[in-house]
């Protein structure tokens, strides 16, 4: 399955905003309301200041998805992935996250800690976690330190 990435427009606004509440409230659980409005204006909010970031994953013409990548630090950060859930496990986000290594020597994203089945794919991929909230993981990629295990072997 080949996907594409094209880039955001104003149109797909409100696409990345369900798509951005989906996945926080997939894993975030009891939440009190005012945390709920807050995620919501959070979310209203940003995602029209990062727009420009934004990638809308196509698959035959079909919109399954999104992604941004932003400048993080010393690398970047996988600040969102979203692929509509008919189209999961079947291999599209590992592609595009395979693509994202190794276009980038260091690559960092928050991912919940219910969400076993992203976390074993980030830790298969060479990510470590390196900072955990009581409800995320904060982990990190590095090209060079893959290289290290890499010759190790």
């Amino acid at each position: 399955m080949e996907y594409q990435l094209e880039n955001a427009i104003f149109d797909d606004l409100n696409l990345l905003i369900k798509y951005k509440l989906s996945t926080i409230f997939e894993y975030a659980k009891d939440l009190e309301q005012e945390e709920i409005t807050n995620i919501h204006n959070y979310v209203n909010s940003q995602i029209s200041k990062q727009l420009d970031g934004y990638k809308i994953i196509k698959l035959d013409n079909k919109i399954i998805g999104c992604l941004l990548v932003l400048e993080h630090l010393d690398g970047v950060i996988l600040n969102e992935i979203f692929i509509e859930e008919e189209y999961r496990n079947k291999g599209i986000g590992t592609k595009i996250l395979r693509n994202i290594l190794s276009n980038n020597s260091i690559v960092y994203l928050w991912v919940y800690k219910n969400n076993t089945k992203a976390i074993k794919l980030y830790e298969k991929l060479g990510f470590n976690i390196i900072e955990n909230t009581e409800t995320r993981y904060f982990m990190k990629y590095s090209k060079s330190k893959m290289l290290e295990i890499f010759v190790k072997m």
